[in-house]
């Protein structure tokens, strides 16, 4: 019945398993799989909370293992998403000898998406780090040892202790100086050879220029090398067209200041322009489906629901996490969903779920002052808006020059699959309710 149960195991996990086997202590226990299964009459009534409790595949490898005695865990790197198959341990957020807590974060993977912290399973102190800064690891794989008896830091002694011991046997050293001498060769090498093929690493076309003086040269991360790849697939990919308008904000401002209190009081968070704006094309796409499509080989993929990115603009780079089903939302669940967003964002907090997919990206660079650009599309896919900044012009209204809040408005498209008519139907659209906001009430 064991044997059955086994197979079943094998055939229902056999990843998992494969991953547990890597590990030494548990491959003890894997010729009869007694780690999982307990010996017995009773391991045929076992069902599979019983050896994977509460536990899918994937949070299996952000669990960390005890050693036989119990005392030492190690922390592993977790599962990074199904898209996400390593990463580089950017730095250590803690040192060997520091009292950590349960599920306290003691370093921090960069992966090309978002940056994730390994933990530590259980509270003690860390013994060792087994990997270095800069390495490139995988789920699984063993970032420190923490071990729950080991006294931290500040109460060792161990360091004066060794040093005394060293100072005080002379006659011992003298006695092992030969195998010393032996040592040195064998563990030269490979020291000397470890730097020398990091030069390989640079293409022939991307030459290493000379040092300069006040010039300092550092790894680009992981997600800036995301972001570049990204954008110059998209410039190679896309026949990228960007058309214009602007936006008198006068209307739209003063629905704004007239209720913002009211706002607040009823659903606890500001109202922003920008769901106004996500609001509006969400409208442009129900009007021009072909804008919210996207090419997939010979085919043209129609997307019957909108899913918005937002980007965001982070220390460590470019972010663009999605609004879900943004045409069912109302003004109030938008604000809310942009704000924890970015509030995730700036913290470094995003998930890979939450940035996969997306059907139209919205990108404001008037937040940072700019007046006017031609953004770049999000592959895959096919149109992106770029808002800019508010600025103050003399504008024909009635025949009389007015000062109004103007905004230019611009669409980047894949002009293979959008025409020109229907880029510039949509933009209009995003147009008309923005400077008329009672559209939005009579959908119209």
């Amino acid at each position: 019945m064991a044997s059955r149960i086994a197979s079943r195991l094998l055939r229902r996990h056999g990843p998992t398993l494969g991953l547990l086997r890597s590990y030494t202590h548990v491959r003890n226990y894997s010729s009869q799989l007694s780690g999982l299964i307990p010996a017995g009459p009773q391991s045929s009534k076992l069902t599979r909370r019983h050896y994977f409790p509460n536990a899918s595949p994937y949070q299996l490898w952000s669990r960390s293992f005890a050693s036989d005695s119990g005392d030492k865990f190690e922390a592993v790197v977790p599962f990074m998403g199904e898209s996400v198959t390593d990463g580089t341990l950017a730095n250590f957020l803690k040192k060997p000898g520091d009292r950590v807590e349960a599920d306290e974060a003691i370093a921090q993977i960069e992966t090309d998406k978002v940056t994730i912290d390994v933990s530590s399973p259980e509270a003690g102190v860390i013994e060792k780090f087994i990997a270095s800064e800069g390495d490139t690891v995988t789920p699984g794989t063993i970032v420190a040892i923490v071990s729950k008896s080991a006294a931290p830091a500040e109460t060792h002694v161990a360091p004066s202790e060794e040093a005394a011991q060293k100072e005080s046997p002379p006659a011992k050293v003298e006695e092992k100086s030969p195998k010393v001498e032996a040592k040195p060769p064998k563990v030269e090498p490979p020291k000397k050879q470890a730097p020398k093929p990091t030069p390989s690493k640079t293409s022939p076309t991307e030459p290493q220029l000379p040092p300069k003086d006040r010039e300092r040269r550092v790894p680009m991360p992981r997600l800036r090398k995301r972001i570049a790849n990204r954008l110059k697939d998209s410039q190679n990919t896309f026949a990228m067209l960007t058309t214009f308008n602007e936006v008198d904000m006068t209307n739209l401002m003063k629905l704004r200041s007239d209720y913002k209190d009211e706002f607040v009081k009823k659903h606890g968070v500001k109202l922003g322009l920008m769901s106004c704006f996500v609001k509006a094309a969400v409208s442009g796409l129900q009007n021009q489906p072909i804008v919210n499509a996207v090419i997939d080989g010979d085919d043209i993929i129609y997307r019957d629901y909108v899913d918005v990115s937002v980007a965001v603009g982070t220390s460590k780079g470019l972010v663009v996490p999605v609004i879900r089903d943004a045409d069912t939302m109302n003004f109030a669940d938008i604000e809310k969903g942009i704000n924890n967003l970015a509030k995730k964002a700036t913290e470094g907090a995003l998930s890979i779920d939450e940035m996969a997919g997306g059907t139209f990206t919205i990108s404001n660079g008037g937040v940072y002052g700019s007046l006017i650009s031609t953004p770049i599309i999000n592959p895959p896919q096919s149109a992106i808006l770029g808002m800019h900044s508010i600025v103050q012009r003399p504008v024909v209204v009635d025949g009389n020059i007015l000062a109004r809040p103007m905004m230019y408005l611009a669409l980047t498209y894949d002009h293979r699959l959008i025409d020109g008519r229907e880029a510039v139907y949509f933009l209009r659209r995003i147009k008309d309710l923005v400077e008329d906001p009672r559209r939005f009430l009579l959908d119209i």
